[in-house]
């Protein structure tokens, strides 16, 4: 099944499509835009690649910034903040603090976000820290 992804790329372009084949332990994956062919991504390439419900998102909704004490994916699971080099900053829930590897999944802390997950490249970030 494909998944519905928006690739924002170190460069500040953000491209919307389906990927297949995102992997963390790979460095490219293959994107799918309405009416072009595959296209490979490297993954180095990219600040950050959202999987998402929709493209369109809902942009006047604000998502739950504390996590409902109930919500079962916080076992196990750190708080985090990842702030980028450009800037802008993403809290979400990792399984892992600090994380291993380049590339690390982040949950938003509202389940009910459009977003449903994030990978992000390490490299991107001026700074990730836990939230207590």
């Amino acid at each position: 099944m494909a998944n519905n992804v928006v690739v924002h790329f170190l460069d500040g372009r953000v491209v919307k499509g389906t990927s297949m084949d995102v992997d963390p332990e790979h460095p490219t994956c293959h994107l799918v835009t309405q009416g072009q062919p595959a296209t490979k991504v490297k993954l180095a390439d990219m600040k950050a690649l959202f999987f998402v419900k929709t493209f369109q998102g809902d942009p006047k909704r604000n998502d739950r910034t504390e996590p409902d004490p109930e919500d079962p994916r916080l076992k196990g699971a750190k708080r985090v903040e990842a702030r980028f080099k450009d800037g802008e900053r993403i809290s979400g829930l990792s399984n892992r603090f600090p994380p291993r590897g380049s590339f690390f999944f982040m949950l938003p802390i509202d389940p009910a976000s459009n977003n449903i997950r994030v990978l992000v490249n390490r490299s991107a970030l001026a700074a990730l820290t836990e939230v207590k």
